[in-house]
């Protein structure tokens, strides 16, 4: 198969193409730095990244950026930071690279845990979160050609719990390699509309 993978260099991202790369051919994909480039939040950008690289047996998103802020300081220009990076960047991704998805191919996005587990300075991680795990469902519901669409949802990484453990007290994390496995489940299994969790 060749995937494209969008954030390739990120600990996830290194995660999916080694565990995927050992059968499959990787198309790696980062925001400024990669053979090949992108931005997410820009039409333009993904539509010539996908008319450059051309049709793909599967997308694979690993990208995404949120704000942690507590609410009471929180404002709508910063709320929009996970809305048009994190959400609206890989629904782009899905709603341009659909048409350039083999038959029988798939798609994969990224979410995680805080759509199920809120956390403090979280409200916008999970108003994203949750809205990735819906448009996957729904999407799931549409896309022609026995093409499929999932997300997965991991808990904070192992890899991330410097920068990270304060958001996130009393979580257990998982490293990055176990996290993988659920988008390799993905890419090669047979489920749509599936949020795979891994926690």
């Amino acid at each position: 198969m060749k995937i494209l993978l969008v954030g390739a260099s990120g600990a996830v991202g290194r995660a999916i193409a080694q565990t995927l790369g050992e059968t499959h051919t990787i198309v790696p994909v980062g925001r400024t730095s990669g053979a090949y480039r992108a931005d997410l939040t820009d039409d333009a950008s993904v539509t010539a990244l996908f008319r450059e690289v051309g049709t793909v047996d599967a997308i694979v998103s690993a990208t995404g950026h949120v704000h942690f802020g507590p609410l009471a300081q929180m404002n709508a220009a910063q709320f929009d930071i996970g809305l048009q990076d994190k959400l609206l960047g890989q629904v782009r991704l899905a709603l341009i690279g659909q048409h350039y998805l083999s038959d029988g191919g798939s798609i994969t996005l990224t979410s995680g845990i805080v759509a199920e587990e809120p956390i403090a300075q979280g409200a916008n991680a999970t108003a994203v979160n949750c809205a990735i795990e819906g448009f996957v469902r729904a999407a799931a519901t549409e896309l022609r050609g026995n093409r499929r669409i999932n997300a997965v949802s991991p808990t904070v990484l192992t890899e991330s719990l410097e920068r990270f453990a304060g958001f996130f007290p009393g979580f257990e994390s998982v490293p990055a390699q176990r996290a993988a496995l659920a988008y390799q489940r993905s890419v090669e299994g047979v489920q749509t509309g599936r949020v795979y969790r891994v926690w």
